[in-house]
């Protein structure tokens, strides 16, 4: 009788912020994690920084680089040949200093989409294979409440249209994936004092474990939402 096999998830940007305590926590709880990041140095020791918390395996991976996830996968296909947990967490430009009459478009707008919008799309095209070797695998995209229509208004261009369309491409994938096991969620963790929330936000642990959350839901879990806290959000 073969042996259950341990959960293992994969984290972008997981060198720092919310995506390096989303990994202690998941760690904690008995997965192997993947954590990622772009630089191998800054990968390593975040990995090492960790080692009491769990395995904590560390992986080279670009979210707006295709031949950089394309590795990754292939690399974690042969290593383990399973993911039950995805968590798009990666992201870049929360982009104060510019309004859409003057948004950099062929700059800091492009680069928002390749990594906040186009880094999950690839990612899930290329770990859905994996998730589907799962009994029961979860799909995390980290949004913000800066993508929610309901409440938009002026702000960071680049930054909320690209959430918005993280959001419509959760709602998509949880409709495409409905019946199959997977559950597809966005999570908001909140104003989060890291580098991009800048100081006074709430601590990384509480956002954290929002994401968390959504990623150990139970096989009856929601799917196709927005969350905070565990708490529905307004699309």
């Amino acid at each position: 009788m073969s042996m259950p096999k341990t959960s293992l998830a994969l984290v972008t940007g997981a060198n720092r912020g919310i995506g390096f305590e989303v990994c202690r926590q998941l760690a904690m709880r008995g997965f192997i994690v993947i954590l990622t990041a772009r630089d191998e140095a800054k990968a390593l020791v975040a990995a090492d920084e960790l080692n009491t918390a769990g395995r904590i395996e560390p992986l080279v991976l670009d979210v707006a680089d295709g031949g950089s996830i394309a590795r990754a996968g292939a690399d974690v296909t042969e290593e383990f040949g399973y993911l039950d947990v995805l968590i798009n967490n990666a992201a870049i430009h929360y982009d104060t200093w510019e309004r859409v009459e003057n948004a950099d478009i062929d700059g800091a707008v492009k680069e928002a989409i390749a990594t906040n919008l186009l880094g999950p799309w690839r990612m899930v095209q290329a770990f859905l294979p994996l998730l589907r070797k799962s009994r029961a695998a979860r799909i995390v995209n980290v949004s913000s409440e800066s993508g929610s229509l309901a409440h938009m208004g002026a702000g960071p261009p680049a930054y909320q249209v690209t959430k918005a369309a993280l959001n419509a491409l959760t709602r998509t994938l949880a409709g495409e994936l409905k019946g199959a096991g997977i559950l597809v969620n966005a999570v908001c963790p909140g104003w989060v004092a890291t580098d991009m929330g800048g100081p006074g936000g709430r601590p990384v642990r509480d956002g954290a474990a929002g994401i968390v959350w959504a990623a150990t839901l139970p096989d009856d879990g929601p799917t196709g939402g927005f969350f905070r806290d565990g708490k529905p959000l307004p699309w």
